[in-house]
């Protein structure tokens, strides 16, 4: 059964203007993450003024053209989230971005709020992604560390894709970051945008909170959806069987090392040991050579 919760947000209800989906630290009800899901068709383009936010500019499908700052940045894209990493542009605060695309796509455009300046625009290489096979067994699932510390410079902001073979329980053991506790946890408002490798597909996600910050989500996920996570503990998130899951991580908040630094739930955090004597699921990495 799906829980009606307003942190879980079904494909098409927080569309706005052109984008498929708008997600603000206001309409979150937080102060750092966001998440913009913009559809062109060929030959359409959009302008994006960045305000107090740093964005990034990542295709999920296709690719585009991205004009900021005096500069212009070709981004080959994707034919899909599951076909292979992408190259992004890098947008920093207060600037405006022509996004065009000859071809036509959907592009992600992650943010988070900063009071600094941040790092100038830039291009983001495909071939400089790291790719990580995290995990094991039913835990396996993969790992595109696109803009991370030690990955790519930005201010605030932190973003990865999770792509998980139909079966398989990704985010998990369930962690949280959502208390600043130098060298062991940060503090970060975390959004999950979720595509299913095919249109019956489907999945779950889990995020359960404490005594003293209460949160109980238990969403069924289809394409096109997304779940806010203010605080407390996330996951699984479960891909079903048959059905090959991608979400989208971004994440922001106050700490000024944009660290990211989880706690696992000590209920279940044990299961890390048991990867130990379990391989990687054989289905992956996923997509082409790159």
């Amino acid at each position: 059964m799906t829980y009606p919760s307003k942190y879980h947000l079904p494909k098409g209800t927080s569309a706005d203007g052109p984008y498929d989906l708008l997600v603000t630290p206001e309409s979150a009800g937080w102060g750092y993450s966001g998440l913009r899901i913009l559809t062109l068709g060929p030959g359409e383009a959009h302008t994006l003024s960045t305000g107090e936010s740093e964005f990034l500019v990542l295709p999920l499908e296709g690719g585009c053209t991205v004009t900021v700052d005096g500069q212009i940045f070709e981004l080959g894209g994707r034919t899909g989230v599951f076909a292979s990493v992408t190259d992004f542009a890098y947008l920093p605060r207060a600037s405006e971005a022509l996004i065009s695309s000859a071809s036509g796509g959907r592009f992600a455009l992650p943010s988070a709020r900063t009071e600094r300046g941040g790092p100038p625009a830039r291009y983001g290489r495909k071939e400089d992604v790291p790719v990580e096979l995290r995990g094991a067994g039913a835990c396996s699932r993969q790992v595109n560390n696109y803009c991370l510390p030690g990955t790519f410079d930005a201010e605030q902001l932190l973003v990865c894709e999770v792509l998980t073979p139909g079966g398989n329980w990704s985010s998990y053991p369930p962690h949280k970051h959502d208390e600043a506790r130098p060298g062991e946890e940060s503090e970060l408002e975390e959004i999950y945008y979720f595509q299913v490798a095919d249109e019956n597909g489907f999945g779950y996600q889990r995020v359960y909170g404490t005594e003293e910050r209460p949160i109980d989500v238990l969403a069924e996920i289809r394409s096109g959806d997304t779940v806010l996570i203010p605080h407390g503990w996330h996951g699984p998130s479960i891909a079903a069987p048959g059905y090959d899951l991608y979400y989208l991580n971004v994440m922001a908040g106050p700490g000024q090392d944009r660290a990211w630094l989880i706690c696992d739930d000590p209920a279940h955090g044990w299961v890390r040991s048991t990867w130990e004597s379990q391989n990687v699921d054989d289905r992956l990495p996923f997509g082409e050579d790159r």
